[in-house]
């Protein structure tokens, strides 16, 4: 059904706000898009790091507002929550889950459905569209999300349902696997800087916006160093569903070679992101769970790695 028009409610993130005059100040220092770039009709992804520029999350961010609502992994929201407030205590800005406040819907081939409700969605990808208090935006495989506030939730659910196949999220999910789009979960807090997951590819990462936390890490990756560990999109024929960091091995390694970023089901078992070690993609021998667990096979991702287009955001 990925590829295929329905709609579907995302229920596994949360929406963590930051309002007030200073918000665009204080976020910028602390995640790796550029919000100069934001505004009522262009979205981004995004993340926080550690210093040593290693992800604690990841998030889709829009303007809204006095501020910017952060789409994430339901389960890191309060963790991210608790840790921006120490760094904005002297800032006016405020933070809060905002996730009981919105609710949110994946749609794919459903533009004449966003159209009926006013949202004429440019193609582009991280393009925005707003109207009467709705907002559309674009991903990057021509799906898109809706979002509106709680108190519309039962209509929209109508509306939707009257033109559209109502899917489970596995369906929702299976797109962003195919569509190459990492992000971070719980179980994989801290585990990968953001070029392992491809985030400086898909317009998530900006070299000119000047520091944030882990900045220098990150920019001197870019630059200087030989990433060994990057985003790959597999299939698994059989089996049970890999798990976000569930590690993957290869016989030219005696250890893990990677971990699982997300897995989805697909027509034929399941499809996946992991992180790789460069060696053991070129090798192509690929396990999971162990040297001799059920084994994996390489698909291509949608987009080509660009680093002189990339360092231009």
């Amino acid at each position: 059904m990925a590829d295929s028009a329905f709609f579907c409610p995302l229920t596994h993130e949360g929406l963590l706000a930051v309002r007030g005059v200073d918000a665009a100040k204080f976020l910028q220092g602390q995640v790796t898009c550029n919000l100069a770039y934001l505004d009522d009709k262009t979205a981004s992804l995004g993340a926080r790091c550690t210093p040593k520029g290693r992800m604690v999350s990841s998030f889709r961010i829009l303007s809204e507002g006095d501020g910017y609502l952060l789409a994430l992994d339901a389960a890191l929201l309060d963790a991210q929550l608790a840790d921006l407030k120490k760094y904005a205590v002297f800032s006016k800005s405020t933070l809060g889950d905002e996730s009981s406040d919105w609710v949110r819907f994946g749609v794919a081939g459903g533009d004449a459905v966003l159209q009926g409700l006013g949202l004429e969605l440019p193609p582009e990808a991280d393009s925005l569209a707003r109207a009467n208090g709705l907002i559309a935006l674009r991903l990057s495989n021509g799906r898109s999300e809706l979002w509106a506030p709680r108190g519309q939730a039962d209509t929209l659910h109508t509306r939707l349902a009257a033109d559209l196949p109502e899917a489970p999220l596995d369906a929702w999910l299976l797109g962003q696997v195919r569509a190459g789009i990492g992000q971070v979960f719980a179980a994989t807090r801290e585990l990968f800087i953001p070029q392992m997951i491809n985030l400086q590819a898909v317009g998530g990462v900006s070299f000119k916006k000047g520091c944030y936390t882990g900045q220098e890490i990150v920019a001197r990756m870019q630059y200087l160093g030989k990433l060994k560990r990057r985003l790959q999109r597999l299939a698994l024929p059989a089996g049970e569903r890999p798990q976000p960091g569930a590690e993957l091995f290869s016989p030219v390694h005696q250890s893990s070679v990677g971990e699982v970023v997300l897995a989805a089901p697909a027509e034929n078992g399941f499809e996946l992101l992991a992180v790789l070690q460069e060696d053991a993609v070129n090798d192509g021998r690929i396990h999971l769970g162990a040297a001799d667990g059920p084994a994996l096979t390489l698909l291509n991702l949608p987009y080509v790695l660009d680093a002189d287009r990339e360092i231009q955001r």
